[in-house]
């Protein structure tokens, strides 16, 4: 760890080099941009003179020595006046160069801070030298089909599974790339114990006394032990269907949940049915939505977090001597999948109650007399893993950086989950190189690139290095871009990112193109674009460690079929053939687009005189959740009275979010009134901007019982999101609800908005006290 630490200090602590100034302000509001005279005392505090008055009393100084010393005769006057003239002619032809050129520069940076639904089209003046469309090009000139043909070739693996030779064997193969390419690079090591399944021993189903069943695939996580119960049929295990099972009256305490894979992560799946005090949970791909063939078996995990779950919060590095401890997050229930064959033999033998009308299919949710022994034996061991880095440091503010990251494991090939996102992970490494080496192109910040292991297991290699680093990359990583598994099909593009990347989304949209005539945004965004192509974060993304648990904007993105989940997730069938075949050969081609719709990202941030950030959108986000929390409290408070008096007021989350909308509105006043030119100004702005993400984490809450902290995208009872629920629970007397535990709760979502508030208002003298 201390060698780690000491590369990345090593690192990140160059000298920086020269960069591009200008001079230009734009509203975040969406105003024009107004370009700011520099008056004479601008010019004094640069060149650190006296100011105006000293300039002319030093003119009044020497013309009196010249009229002592030559006297005050008509050749000595004219001669005098001529000095003065030729003075006034000098001085305003630098005032109009000036002028000019401060008129000039804008054209230069037009779109520095698109905080509005602008479509950027000329360079921002940040990258010395080199004009975004230049920029742009080169890209497109370096990140080429064959290129990634044979990277996708390079990378093909059969066996890769996380801590096996084949994924070191691949890590490996990374490394040697980036030093290539003459990166910085660096690996870390981690010590993560998994659970996977018995070596010697099995697991086993058996269902109403029949013949017993060793299922092949494995919930890693999973309990162990042996449950019996009857079978209970319940769609794909969201909440709203045990909601809705349990308004049929449905007794669910000790039942088997059988659930259909998709929609929802496994690991959603299990804990929602622990939560019904299920005794266990059967998984399997309804043939509606896989056609994988009926006895291919499925593989994943039910960690209700990411990284390993037996060092929450705190990374698994060899010499760590934390006590024994272990994630909320791991289910105290057994999860084991089966195969779609198998799954379809048992709904044909359920008796019981019809599902409800507004489930698609004919089966029947089954009773008591269909009674399944479940059994699983998974064994836990510990697997040493490596990490993978290498970074491009930038000219200016060497010490930010985003980070491109992709996992290099999978369960068995893994072509589409893994082998994809990682050659795509070395050509940009490889072509962003060759722009800085031989193009004289010269980022403004860094560019770290990161190979990650143990990505099947939930995100491990990437959590674990949050959890060791947490503390400096909160304040130096600037954005995370994911590329695990951006290409399942053509016929469709989806992204999910934090909101202060919306804007820089839809630019990148336009900006990219899907073939000659159609960008993305074209091809994609019909109608409202946001509906059509953005969509939530999902808890099984490596993006989300990154924004829920460290409070970094991140983005993650994929080509899908249009109509259904990538089908071969989770199995052996994970290959290239099967891949070309929902992708019309086109694999290659596609993985191009992604790579540029994730290097224009990553170029644009590292490229920018200010970051792409729209404070706007959580501006929006937190007006929608006071408005749904304020209607529902005055419900409660008018049905049940007993349990929210009229005391409890939504005023002060009101106010709190009031005081964030003035302060992202205080910033952009900020920015119009600020000098531009001034390289630390722009650093403090970046660096105010930087700070609303993680100031979204709540601070009261433990890493060790809810990991994923941020109250807006997070997960866990301080979210925005689970107060409302709450209060739905609260307003039908559920005995669940707690109205103590509410207002506790409701208090400290409060306080943190209004402490993000505080922290975008920057200086102390400038905070919004109203609260």
């Amino acid at each position: 760890m201390d060698q780690a630490r000491s590369t990345i200090s090593k690192i990140f602590n160059g000298e920086p080099h020269s960069y591009t100034r200008f001079n230009l302000t734009q509203n975040m509001e969406g105003d024009n941009s107004q370009v700011e005279m520099k008056l004479s005392s601008d010019v004094d505090e640069e060149t650190g003179g006296n100011g105006v008055g000293d300039h002319l009393n030093h003119n009044s100084n020497r013309k009196s020595y010249v009229a002592e010393k030559l006297g005050r005769t008509p050749k000595n006057l004219c001669f005098m006046a001529a000095v003065i003239f030729f003075i006034f002619i000098t001085g305003y032809l630098i005032g109009y160069l000036v002028h000019r050129n401060k008129n000039l520069a804008p054209t230069c940076a037009l779109s520095a801070l698109s905080f509005e639904d602008t479509v950027v089209a000329h360079e921002t003046g940040a990258a010395p030298l080199m004009d975004w469309d230049d920029v742009k090009k080169l890209l497109a000139q370096k990140l080429t089909a064959p290129s990634l043909d044979t990277a996708l070739s390079d990378f093909t693996s059969s066996s890769h599974q996380a801590g096996s030779p084949g994924d070191e064997n691949l890590g490996n193969k990374v490394l040697k790339k980036f030093k290539e390419y003459g990166m910085n690079t660096w690996t870390e090591e981690h010590f993560v114990k998994v659970q996977d399944p018995p070596a010697s021993g099995y697991n086993r189903i058996v269902f109403k006394n029949g013949s017993e069943e060793r299922p092949r695939g494995f919930l890693s996580y999973s309990a162990q032990g042996t449950a019996t119960g009857a079978v209970l049929y319940a769609r794909y295990g969201q909440e709203d269907t045990f909601k809705q099972l349990k308004n049929m009256n449905i007794n669910m305490t000790g039942r088997v949940m059988l659930v259909r894979a998709g929609r929802i992560s496994f690991a959603e799946k299990v804990a929602n049915a622990a939560k019904m005090n299920a005794s266990a949970v059967l998984i399997y791909p309804d043939p509606t939505d896989y056609s994988i063939g009926e006895d291919t078996p499925l593989y994943g995990h039910v960690h209700m977090g990411s990284g390993d779950p037996y060092t929450p919060g705190f990374p698994s590095f060899n010499h760590t001597q934390f006590p024994p401890v272990q994630s909320s997050g791991l289910p105290n229930i057994l999860a084991q999948t089966i195969t779609a064959g198998r799954a379809t033999n048992i709904l044909r033998q359920l008796k019981g109650r019809s599902q409800p009308d507004d489930w698609e299919g004919m089966n029947r949710l089954g009773d008591e007399s269909d009674v399944i022994t479940v059994e699983v034996n998974n064994v836990f061991t510990e697997k040493k893993i490596n990490n993978v880095f290498g970074v491009i440091k930038g000219f200016v503010d060497a010490d930010r950086y985003v980070v491109i990251g992709a996992q290099r494991d999978a369960w068995g090939p893994g072509f589409a989950a893994s082998t994809v996102g990682t050659s795509v992970l070395v050509e940009l490494a490889r072509s962003i190189s060759d722009m800085v080496k031989n193009d004289g192109f010269k980022p403004r910040r860094s560019i770290v690139f990161a190979s990650w292991s143990a990505g099947e297991y939930g995100s491990v290699g990437a959590t674990e290095w949050l959890e060791g680093y947490l503390s400096s990359l909160s304040m130096k990583a600037f954005t995370y871009i994911d590329l695990d598994g951006i290409v399942t099909g053509r016929n469709g593009f989806k992204v999910a990112a934090s909101p202060l990347l919306n804007n820089l989304i839809q630019n990148t949209l336009n900006e990219v193109m899907y073939d000659k005539d159609k960008s993305l945004f074209s091809q994609f965004g019909k109608g409202n674009w946001e509906s059509s192509i953005m969509e939530p974060l999902r808890l099984d993304s490596a993006a989300y460690p990154f924004l829920a648990f460290s409070g970094i904007p991140s983005v993650a993105f994929r080509f899908h079929s249009g109509y259904s989940d990538y089908s071969y997730f989770g199995t052996m069938l994970d290959t290239r053939e099967n891949l070309n075949s929902v992708t019309a050969s086109q694999v290659p081609q596609l993985a191009v687009k992604a790579g540029q719709f994730a290097g224009h990202i990553a170029l644009r941030l590292v490229h920018d005189h200010l970051l792409q950030m729209d404070l706007k959108k959580y501006d929006q986000l937190i007006r929608r959740h006071v408005v749904k929390i304020n209607t529902k409290v005055k419900a409660v408070q008018r049905m049940q009275p007993q349990l929210l008096p009229k005391a409890l007021t939504v005023q002060w989350l009101i106010m709190a979010s009031g005081s964030y909308s003035r302060a992202s509105r205080g910033l952009a006043a900020d920015i119009q009134n600020s000098d531009l030119e001034d390289i630390e100004m722009c650093r403090m702005i970046n660096d105010r901007i930087m700070t609303v993400e993680r100031n979204f984490l709540s601070p009261y809450i433990s890493p060790r019982d809810s990991p994923f902290r941020h109250i807006l995208l997070g997960s866990g009872p301080h979210t925005l999101e689970a107060l409302s629920s709450h209060l739905d629970a609260l307003k039908t007397d559920d005995p669940g609800a707690d109205a103590e535990l509410f207002r506790n709760q409701f208090a400290l979502a409060t306080w943190t908005i209004q402490t993000c508030a505080n922290s975008l208002a920057g200086d102390i003298w400038s905070l919004d006290n109203e609260i």
